[in-house]
């Protein structure tokens, strides 16, 4: 399946637009996060590029990560409802939504601005170098399953 080029800005700012049309209000089509919640939780995979907030996994932890949710997390196929997480994208406390929007629409700004070349061959908090269309679909699936999620 192809994902939005996040790396463009006309993608970017569909997907901008889509996250815009989320409120407050806005009630999950499955799952059981509430709005602002699955926000927070988008923004860990930014958190986890552009800052230290998350411990890397070192040794047979990384190892079984790369071997296991790799290729789920930056293949072609979309992410199935109710699949697990891996746990610090748990987001079990309220959270403020107009604060995780903005927080998320500022990441998305932010990685269009650097661009793909940025992240070619930029290494991952969990599995290695990846090349600049692995980092795309790393976010733009993830974003599209989430943002599918609350019926945007």
């Amino acid at each position: 399946m192809d994902w939005k080029n996040l790396f463009d800005e006309k993608e970017c700012e569909e997907t901008i637009a889509r996250i815009n049309k989320l409120t407050p209000e806005t009630q999950h089509l499955w799952g059981k996060m509430d709005v602002a919640q699955m926000l927070a939780h988008c923004n860990v995979a930014y958190e986890l590029v552009y800052t230290d907030k998350h411990p890397k996994p070192k040794g047979l932890q990384k190892f079984m990560i790369k071997l296991f949710a790799k290729n789920i997390v930056v293949g072609p196929r979309p992410y199935k409802k109710n699949t697990r997480t891996a746990p610090m994208f748990v987001i079990a406390d309220q959270r403020d939504f107009e604060k995780e929007k903005e927080r998320l629409i500022t990441h998305l700004n932010k990685t269009q601005r650097l661009g793909s070349e940025h992240f070619n061959g930029k290494e991952s908090h969990a599995f290695g170098p990846l090349s600049t269309q692995e980092w795309n679909t790393l976010f733009s699936k993830h974003l599209d399953h989430h943002l599918g999620q609350f019926g945007v």
